[in-house]
């Protein structure tokens, strides 16, 4: 029996205990006093802390612009999750790092057969099904080199690259309609589309624009190059897209620029004629209003089943007087120099917004229908394009501020916001009532925003993140270049905006990004083995010798290779083959070679084929490149190569 002196004893210990814990203990207010934190600041970090366990109720999908790559990051925690390899190789998964797979997706995006080492990943878009994600697929444009990339939000890897047979530039990618048919993905500089030489002095004749579609086969997971097909435009530099929905499904509508056809030549360096001219920027910005494309997909999706395209490149094309003689092209003047034609959820109206204008205007869908039908139009393009009445389409405009650029959308019926890059402000407004609500700085000059599922038939609200193309005094200084900012804004309704987060993000410069319900998203934990054909099954690990080509058959799980000792002669081919036979989820082991320049990550139940010569005689160790357990150093072997 315990004596009534122990207890006592333990209890006053316990006692003790308790009292040193409180009297070390750390409050709120003493907390808020020392890190000098106001009210407004522990309301920022309550909307925003996510407890450890704990999972965010949105992801984010962002370019991760000059990276090549995609950044993964939750809301509201703001916690990175993941970088995807698309368009440049990613060490830590091992990504384009010599493996047969991820080698081949990248060989997919050879432009002209040229190897491309970079991307500039710029507008990702997310597959949807009536309007709305469906969180199965990711699609992202690199505007350096025209290509397109999908991307399986199964195993969020990139699956397929296809480069563009005509363009040389592609800002207006990627777009999906809305049950994902079609992957739009538009020019940015006019260029010949046969990718021929011509002077500049034959630019109206020879240089042109374009869009391409792309059809989906979502059943493949892939884009289906040979049921693909793209539109001639006028040499305007095409830029942003969207497609219809609701009320304006079956539509596209793309902005431009340079509707002057503008050829540069500012300085006395350049070739020619083209010396002490304006630059660029001055004479594509001379009219007082540039063209935004309204095309009829139900129209062109009918000339290219009847075969009435040329092909260019090998690549069907449909020409400008095509389109004009089966009603599918129009043209609406808009705010000089836009940035985005951004379709309301039902479909109603586009917004638009002229970077040098301080208001967004706002067409009425359905008076740009009406004029069609009556054929009211104000004139034609050089091209013979129909021309819209700018007033006749406009349901209004809304002075918003300096430097308008893309508008996504709110929960809250008529409620949209529109990044103000001179302003470094977010405007809140009515697009219905036409009224300017609220505005917010930002820090600092934000290019694009997002709101939750902001540009889909549904969107959640709550959540707006501007992306800020200039950090400047907001994070410790890491020498010239700043890192991104992506600000975190509570825009739920009745409550005037807070920015509540500043994430900075050093990869690239993530041009756009979108936000969907995490819920929606179903990711797998672990391949299945059998889907690789060259997987190893447990107990066959072997090495085959069939000439001077080497096959090894090899497996991966805790915490050793079979085989581990491998020995070839100098000049072999090698096949090697590695089967992680992990089950348990997060078991992930790496593999490398001593000199051979090869990295894998193996996921479990993944197979990754390496292939390379074994081009001179020496001991080359290979080992396990992920802490997969306490004895991962142990995980190990010998690739010897005989003279």
């Amino acid at each position: 029996m315990v004596s009534n002196s122990v207890i006592k004893g333990a209890a006053c210990l316990a006692v003790g205990v308790l009292l040193a814990a409180t009297a070390s203990a750390q409050s709120l207010q003493e907390v808020m006093k020392a890190r000098k934190l106001t009210d407004r600041d522990i309301l920022a970090a309550a909307k925003t802390y996510t407890p450890t366990g704990k999972h965010d109720e949105f992801v984010v999908f962002s370019s991760g612009g000059q990276s090549g790559q995609v950044i993964v990051y939750g809301v509201p925690s703001m916690r990175i999750i993941k970088y995807i390899g698309v368009f440049t190789p990613e060490p830590w998964q091992g990504y384009g790092m010599g493996d047969d797979e991820s080698k081949a997706v990248l060989a997919g995006g050879r432009v002209g057969g040229r190897k491309i080492d970079w991307g500039d990943s710029h507008h990702p878009a997310l597959s949807e099904t009536n309007g709305d994600y469906d969180g199965q697929f990711l699609f992202i444009n690199d505007k350096a080199n025209p290509r397109i990339a999908v991307i399986d939000l199964k195993t969020f890897q990139t699956v397929q690259i296809v480069a563009n047979p005509i363009l040389k530039a592609d800002h207006g990618g990627a777009f999906v309609t809305t049950n994902t048919e079609w992957v739009l993905e538009a020019a940015t500089y006019a260029a010949p589309l046969d990718g021929k030489f011509y002077p500049l002095d034959q630019y109206d004749a020879k240089y042109r624009g374009a869009i391409t579609f792309w059809k989906f086969d979502r059943a493949k997971g892939r884009i289906d190059p040979a049921r693909s097909f793209s539109l001639e435009l006028p040499p305007y530099w095409q830029d942003l897209v969207d497609a219809g929905k609701l009320d304006s499904e079956g539509w596209v509508f793309i902005n431009s620029f340079n509707s002057e056809r503008y050829r540069g030549g500012y300085g006395k360096g350049n070739h020619g004629t083209f010396q002490d001219q304006l630059p660029f920027e001055a004479g594509v910005s001379q009219r007082d209003t540039d063209y935004l494309h309204v095309i009829n997909r139900k129209a062109v999706e009918a000339l290219y089943s009847q075969g009435k395209y040329t092909k260019i490149n090998n690549h069907p094309v449909i020409s400008i007087a095509e389109l004009v003689a089966a009603n599918a092209l129009f043209l609406v003047p808009e705010p000089k120099s836009p940035h985005g034609a951004d379709v309301t959820p039902d479909g109603k109206y586009i917004t638009v917004s002229g970077k040098l204008d301080t208001h967004t205007s706002v067409y009425d869908f359905a008076k740009i229908k009406a004029l069609i039908d009556r054929k009211d139009f104000a004139g034609k393009d050089p091209y013979g394009i129909p021309i819209l009445d700018m007033k006749k389409a406009l349901h209004g405009q809304v002075e918003l501020g300096l430097g308008p650029l893309h508008t996504q959308y709110d929960s809250a019926k008529g409620i949209a916001y529109t990044s103000l890059f001179v302003d470094s402000a977010v405007a809140r407004w009515d697009y219905i009532n036409l009224k300017l609500i609220e505005k917010i700085p930002v820090h600092y000059n934000i290019g694009h925003l997002m709101t939750a599922e902001g540009d889909t038939v549904s969107p959640k609200g709550r959540y707006l993140v501007a992306l800020n193309k200039m950090a400047l005094d907001r994070f410790t200084p890491v020498g010239p270049l700043h890192p991104q900012n992506h600000q975190l804004i509570d825009i739920t309704a009745g409550r005037p905006m807070q920015v509540i987060y500043d994430m900075p993000l050093p990869l690239g410069e993530p041009h756009y990004a979108v936000m969907i319900k995490a819920d929606k998203l179903k990711p797998i934990f672990r391949f299945t083995r059998s889907d690789f054909k060259d997987n190893t099954a447990p107990g066959t690990a072997r090495v085959e010798r069939k000439g001077k080509v080497v096959t090894i058959h090899m497996t991966a799980i805790r915490s050793h290779y079979d085989p581990e000792i491998i020995e070839v002669k100098a000049g072999d081919d090698i096949v090697w083959h590695i089967t992680n036979l992990e089950r348990a989820q997060d078991e992930v082991h790496g593999f490398t070679v001593d000199t051979y320049n090869v990295n894998a990550s193996l996921e479990p139940g993944k197979t990754s084929t390496f292939r390379f010569k074994a081009d001179r005689a020496g001991v080359f160790p290979f080992y396990c490149t992920e802490f997969c357990s306490a004895l991962h150093l142990e995980m190990m072997g010998y690739l010897l190569v005989k003279p």
